[in-house]
């Protein structure tokens, strides 16, 4: 199933991001408080909170259809939240919105990423074969 590791072990994380330059960038703003900044936006936005829940339960769905319709994880959504109105890492949100997830928290950031200065990739690791 798609929800354990090898050891079967349930692991929440469907979708990950592995661009080092918007992982990186990421890191950054996680940092500097994005992901409490967004928690508090998100209480503070009916219209943004039910966007998000949507998001969280698109992710479920996802990740069950991955498992062949199990998911060992049915209590998490995203980055292993309980509580989907909760943003605690915005490189699952991310990662999730990529995937094709509607997440409007993982769409904020890309369009943050896009505004940021150095928004223009010049690293080479995402073409290059371990």
């Amino acid at each position: 199933m798609a929800s354990r590791l090898e050891d079967g072990e349930p692991f929440p994380t469907a979708f990950w991001l592995t661009c080092p330059h918007q992982s990186e960038a990421l890191a950054a703003l996680e940092s500097s408080g994005a992901a409490a900044a967004w928690t508090k936006r998100v209480a503070a936005d009916p219209g943004l909170a039910a966007a998000v829940r949507s998001a969280d339960a698109a992710y479920r769905a996802a990740r069950a259809a991955e498992g062949g319709g199990g998911d060992a994880c049915t209590a998490v959504g995203v980055a292993g939240q309980a509580d989907p109105l909760v943003v605690k890492c915005l490189h699952a949100r991310l990662a999730a919105r990529l995937a094709g997830i509607g997440d409007p928290v993982g769409a904020g950031v890309l369009e943050e990423l896009e505004a940021g200065p150095g928004t223009e990739c010049g690293d080479d690791r995402c073409g290059s074969a371990p």
